[in-house]
This record gives C-alpha cells, sequence and structure tokens, in this order.
C-alpha cells in the first residue's frame, strides 16, 4: 500500500511539472514511476508527451511504443506516435497511426484533422479536405483550428478549403 501511494505521490508530482511548462523535470518523476512500475500506461504516455514538448520526438515516439506493446489500441498512444512522425515530416508513417484509429473509430475527429494536416503538408489538397470535412462535421472546432493551422497554409485558396473554414454550416 505504501509503494502505490509513493507512485501516485511521484507521478502526480511529474503532472504538475508538465502542466506548468516543466518538461525536463517531470521526465525525471516519470521515470520514478516506471523503476517501480514499467508498464505504468500513464507515466508513459506523459512521458512521451513531455518528451514531445521539448522537440524530442524520437524519446517519445520510444514510450509510445512501450505503450503500444502493452494496450496496441491505445488511442492517444496512436495519435501521438502519429504526431510524432508528423513533426518529423514523416507523413506517410503519421498517416499509418491515424489510419490505425480510423479502422476502428472512422469517425475519431482528432485521426481525421490530423490525417488532413499531413495530407495537406504532402500536397493531397483534395484528400485533405476530405479528411478535414469529415473531422468538422464531427467536431465543428476543428473549423477554427484549420483557419490558423500553418500545414493547411498552401490549401489558404482553396474554394473548398475557404468553403470549410469560413462558411461551415451543418
Amino acid at each position: 500500500m505504501e509503494e502505490l501511494k509513493g507512485i501516485d505521490e511521484l507521478f502526480n508530482n511529474g503532472m504538475i511539472l508538465r502542466k506548468t511548462g516543466n518538461p525536463k523535470e517531470s521526465i525525471l518523476y516519470f521515470n520514478k514511476v516506471l523503476e517501480i512500475n514499467p508498464d505504468h500506461l500513464d507515466a508513459l504516455l506523459n512521458k512521451g508527451h513531455a518528451f514531445g514538448k521539448i522537440g524530442r520526438y524520437y524519446d517519445a515516439i520510444i514510450c509510445y511504443d512501450r505503450v503500444l506493446k502493452i494496450e496496441s489500441n491505445n488511442i492517444l498512444g496512436l495519435i501521438n506516435t502519429g504526431l510524432c512522425y508528423h513533426y518529423l515530416r514523416d507523413y506517410e508513417k503519421a498517416i499509418s497511426f491515424y489510419d490505425k484509429i480510423l479502422q476502428t473509430y472512422p469517425q475519431h475527429a482528432n485521426a481525421l484533422y490530423h490525417k488532413a494536416c499531413s495530407k495537406a503538408l504532402q500536397n493531397k489538397f483534395d484528400e485533405s479536405i476530405d479528411m478535414l470535412e469529415q473531422a468538422i462535421k464531427q467536431d465543428l472546432t476543428f473549423r477554427i483550428k484549420a483557419k490558423g493551422d500553418l500545414d493547411f497554409d498552401k490549401m489558404r485558396d482553396n474554394e473548398r478549403f475557404i468553403k470549410f473554414v469560413s462558411n461551415w454550416t451543418n
């Protein structure tokens, strides 16, 4: 029982540091949790997130790979791995992780949106807009997000893009 209290306290301290802009320090706490319980999914996910915040995407991917070995369909593990590959400009690999989510949850707005971003950066504008349209239908906040997302810069003059981000109606 004492060990569980210790894990919870370490994890919570790591979360506080990660959420208050101290990702490097938070990693130290997540490492301590993982020393006690190497399969602690939340510690692995948050350690990966902290690595991502400081631009250490390969280290983040290692964390997410461990998550996916434990739980192969973990949505956060899949989406975050995809995002890491996206930031590393390996768009095909990123899309493969989004597609794993979409196989089970074909209307997963977050996966659809990020797939649209990767498609846009591959200059596959029609496919990107198709994905974006689906994401917006699921969650209108993606319309607002897409307006300012740099991933869509090459599509700003596309009439379909303009329609979906500016004049969206259900």
